[in-house]
């Protein structure tokens, strides 16, 4: 049978920081990035800190793979306009803070940005993007490209080697239908759950580490109060969807009546007249006759 798992952004705040569970991590990064990925540590970010305020809806973690790169896996629940912008500082905050006092920009890390949203991002019919820096000529149409020094200077090929790398997986866009090793991971990332016939690099592991029945009591708590807060968060996002929807519907109902009200003034009805016609107080009426007067 296939077995329920723990979320994966629970297991990331949690588990997953532990180096004996690296496999995982190891495992999708390698199915997105097409590599032989092995992460050497997990550096300090914002998803490691417990503070009063942590509400769970972001998740993430910065690590540190063989190749001397930043890899960020960011995790959101909950719907932010600005989530791009916040890539973006993401991105150049990972880059920034570890460029040690007096290095040469050379020493610049590649910095990966991996973005795992529970929300439809932007507009596209895909569920898996890829963001990467090119120069293109305006005048001739070519690429710029690394000089041969460059490359052996910086040990890079590309221009777009020495640039931060965005990926974004929108979870929710997945049709559940599996059709490479990368789809069993966005499969799991959406159901939590590994299927018995899945390939993927590193999810027969997550589906041992990730076994909710080998949490110790504390952890299965800790989980069950997070998926309480999801659930909570979800129904919150859900009702003020619904007054904003219902206060949109007010405001047009409240427009079609004031110009039915204009009309019958423009016509010459009187207030109690239109008052009976349209079930508005003489009051009302009155207010609407004064603004029409002013325009």
């Amino acid at each position: 049978m296939n077995k329920k798992l723990i979320r994966f952004d629970w297991a990331v705040k949690k588990l997953l920081r532990n180096k004996a569970n690296f496999g995982v991590l190891e495992g999708f990064l390698s199915e997105l990035l097409f590599d032989d990925i092995r992460i050497e540590k997990i550096l300090e970010s914002e998803g490691n800190q417990e503070t009063e305020d942590d509400k769970f809806n972001r998740v993430d973690i910065l690590t540190q793979n063989s190749k001397n790169e930043l890899i960020v896996v960011e995790i959101q629940n909950t719907y932010e306009i600005d989530f791009f912008h916040r890539m973006a500082y993401g991105a150049s905050k990972a880059l920034t803070e570890n460029l040690l006092l007096g290095q040469a920009y050379s020493e610049i890390k590649k910095v990966i940005s991996i973005n795992i949203v529970y929300f439809d991002l932007g507009q596209g019919y895909d569920y898996v993007y890829k963001g990467s820096t090119n120069f293109f000529g305006l005048h001739q149409n070519d690429t710029l490209t690394l000089s041969e020094k460059q490359k052996t200077a910086f040990f890079k090929d590309k221009v777009s080697d020495i640039f931060p790398e965005f990926y974004i997986i929108k979870v929710n866009k997945f049709n559940d239908i599996a059709k490479d090793n990368l789809d069993e991971w966005i499969y799991f990332l959406k159901n939590s759950e590994v299927k018995d016939e899945f390939k993927a690099k590193g999810l027969k592991q997550a589906g041992e580490v990730l076994d909710f029945m080998r949490l110790p009591q504390d952890d299965q708590f800790s989980y069950n109060r997070y998926l309480d807060y999801l659930h909570y968060k979800a129904s919150e996002i859900f009702s003020l969807k619904s007054e904003a929807e219902d206060s949109v519907r007010i405001d047009e109902r409240q427009k079609i009546q004031t110009e039915i009200v204009e009309k019958l003034i423009l016509k010459g009805f009187e207030n109690p007249i239109i008052a009976d016609l349209t079930g508005l107080t003489t009051d009302k009426i009155e207010e609407i006759r004064n603004n029409l007067a002013k325009k």
